[in-house]
């Protein structure tokens, strides 16, 4: 069963693993991250691990049973208690449900562990899927998203308001 886990040192190797691995994927929908980006990897994901540790974002990995990466989802600018998410899953995992219902999961610990109230979501119009996974873990459309926002990409920003479960 696939775990949510907080982003830690030693999943170093499997992220870029799945960043490689779903690469030419993610290329479809959102803007590349560039060769630079893989190059400087190591030096990047330090920098995720200080961001975190920080607490000026929180990063979570969805990890299988054999400690593959499924899925990243994370909660950036933690302010005054409101976050942005962002989120990407592996292709071979994607139309399942897994984004929808891990998005529901980082919702609640962001509440109990992150004491967070509001959550904000932009995806670009021709991306479909983040919309229906954003709409179906209870976002709203709350107003267009500045192309900036999207890597140059019209779009839209998603909220949600998140409540504390009994």
């Amino acid at each position: 069963m696939p775990e949510l886990k907080q982003l830690h040192v030693d999943h170093s190797e499997a992220v870029l693993a799945f960043e490689l691995t779903n690469r030419a994927y993610f290329a479809a929908s959102v803007p590349d991250r560039g060769d630079e980006f893989f190059d400087r990897f190591t030096e990047r994901y330090s920098a995720l691990l200080t961001e975190q540790e920080d607490d000026v974002c929180a990063f979570y990995l969805l990890v299988a049973d054999d400690g593959s990466v499924l899925g990243r989802f994370n909660l950036y600018d933690l302010e005054g208690g409101t976050a942005r998410l962002g989120y990407r899953v592996a292709q071979h995992v994607a139309g399942r449900g897994m984004a929808t219902a891990t998005v529901g999961e980082l919702c609640r610990l962001a509440v109990t562990r992150h004491e967070l109230h509001t959550l904000r979501a932009a995806t670009a119009r021709g991306n479909i899927a983040s919309q229906k996974v954003l709409i179906k873990a209870g976002f709203v459309p709350v107003g267009p998203a500045d192309p900036a926002d999207l890597s140059g990409k019209p779009g839209t920003w998603y909220q949600r308001d998140l409540k504390v479960q009994p």
